[in-house]
């Protein structure tokens, strides 16, 4: 199983910081307007946790001895500070995540401590509605990007519906 991780510090990670985002963060687009200057990086791994939503509706993780792929961005404190405003509930955490570089850049794995935003609670339950319609936009932007289909129908999929319920005006 995965380890809980080290409590988050900026005097850890220097100017840049590497995130890795596997809820709604995978849709890159939400990434753009949130975290203005964030690069995408690759597709990471996390090992020794699987993805849920949780009884607050949106996506964590929880130790197990699953997988979890997410989407590696490099971002700036600026960004990181946006970000805080949406992740709010969440606890910052550093893991090792496995890497797996952006077409045009060095092509392998190697391991990279990495930002990640992690709920304490861990009682599943269903997906706010409008959760579902960004997930859903992030699940294909994930797949597009190398995340395994057979990965999306085994945990998110199990949560997310591909139909999006229509949202009130």
């Amino acid at each position: 199983m995965g380890s809980l991780g080290q409590p988050f510090s900026v005097e850890q990670t220097g100017s840049k910081i590497t995130y890795f985002g596997y809820g709604s963060n995978m849709w890159r687009d939400q990434m753009r307007r949130r975290c203005a200057e964030s690069k995408y990086i690759g597709v990471g791994i996390l090992r020794g946790w699987k993805w849920i939503i949780n009884e607050l509706g949106a996506a964590t993780i929880v130790l197990s001895e699953d997988i979890v792929y997410g989407l590696l961005y490099e971002i700036s404190q600026h960004d990181m500070d946006e970000l805080d405003k949406f992740e709010k509930r969440y606890d910052k955490v550093l893991m090792d995540i496995e890497v797996h570089k952006a077409e045009g850049d060095k092509t392998g794995k190697i391991l990279h401590t990495t930002l990640v935003y992690i709920d304490r609670r861990e009682t599943e339950g269903p997906p706010k509605t409008e959760y579902i319609y960004r997930m859903n936009q992030a699940i294909a932007d994930a797949v597009k990007e190398g995340v395994p289909q057979e990965y999306i129908d085994k945990y998110l999929r199990k949560f997310i519906p591909q139909e999006s319920p229509s949202l009130p005006n």
